[in-house]
């Protein structure tokens, strides 16, 4: 019986990895770590245990993760000290001999930080290399771009308005739904065979924005187009909505590291874990808009 913690536990993929363990292992093998236990009710209903702590406070960290033989490390959402928070996460589990990390990193191409994208990825890149320092026995999970942003990307009036609005050009990205990643960890977490690995976790296709509009023309009935605007174009429509400044760039990088083909990469590592094929865009789609 392995005792497996999970971080970042009350949010969505945490939850929703914590849930498809629960069909594998008893309560008793799982801990969350959550920063605030008045948010893990839910969780502690169902048997799991709860510990406190975050990945500022390194102690917090260190009497978590003791006794810890498998540990699910969900990165930071926090940008501006992403870095020095996940050196505590890699060092607490040295400290607190942890048999197993399990990283979620991130797909991309260029890994020297000429990417627009590099505000995302280069953390991770970073990450993966301490956690490969740090003699831990690791898996680490390169998670592709989630189809679950894009009702926030093309917006939630597309099929009225009729129009995707994006600086993506013609790029692709291999999106794979949240709830399908969180079902991969989970079985990579219950099985044997993944020490010192990566997986590329992500769609066996990729897509355009353009194969998006055409999906949701198919499934509405109505005709959707692409627009690829120029990211100035973008950004300045943005901020005639008032959209804050930090979302603007977020997305305006975003997806132009989607035009330089950064998240182009189809695998079929998602499939082979799952032991079936991946909830496809179109599937996503469908039942996103209602349609």
């Amino acid at each position: 019986m392995s005792k497996i913690l999970v971080t970042g536990a009350t949010g969505q993929l945490g939850s929703s990895l914590i849930n498809k363990l629960l069909e594998k292992v008893s309560p008793g093998e799982i801990t969350a770590l959550v920063r605030d236990e008045n948010k893990a009710e839910a969780l502690k209903n169902k048997g799991v245990q709860i510990v406190v702590g975050n990945y500022a406070d390194y102690a917090s960290l260190v009497k978590a993760f003791k006794g810890i033989d498998k540990l699910y490390f969900i990165s930071s959402s926090e940008m501006m000290n992403r870095i020095e928070q996940h050196e505590n996460v890699v060092q607490a589990a040295v400290e607190a001999k942890v048999g197993h990390i399990f990283y979620t990193s991130v797909q991309r191409k260029s890994e020297d930080g000429s990417s627009p994208s590099a505000i995302i990825t280069n953390d991770h890149v970073k990450t993966d290399e301490i956690i490969k320092q740090s003699e831990l026995t690791y898996t680490i999970l390169r998670h592709g771009l989630y189809s679950d942003i894009l009702p926030m990307f093309i917006g939630d009036k597309v099929i009225e308005t009729g129009t995707i609005f994006l600086p993506a050009a013609d790029g692709k990205a291999a999106f794979a739904s949240r709830k399908d990643m969180a079902e991969a960890g989970a079985i990579l977490l219950t099985t044997n065979g993944h020490e010192n690995k990566t997986y590329e976790i992500s769609g066996v296709d990729s897509l355009s924005f353009h194969d998006i509009a055409g999906i949701l023309s198919e499934l509405s009935a109505n005709s959707i187009q692409y627009i690829s605007p120029s990211p100035e174009q973008y950004v300045d429509q943005l901020r005639s909505y008032d959209v804050p400044e930090q979302m603007i760039q977020g997305a305006s990088n975003l997806c132009v590291g989607i035009a330089q083909a950064e998240f182009d990469f189809p695998s079929n590592d998602l499939q082979n874990i799952l032991g079936r094929k991946p909830e496809t865009v179109k599937e996503f789609l469908k039942v996103a808009y209602g349609l």
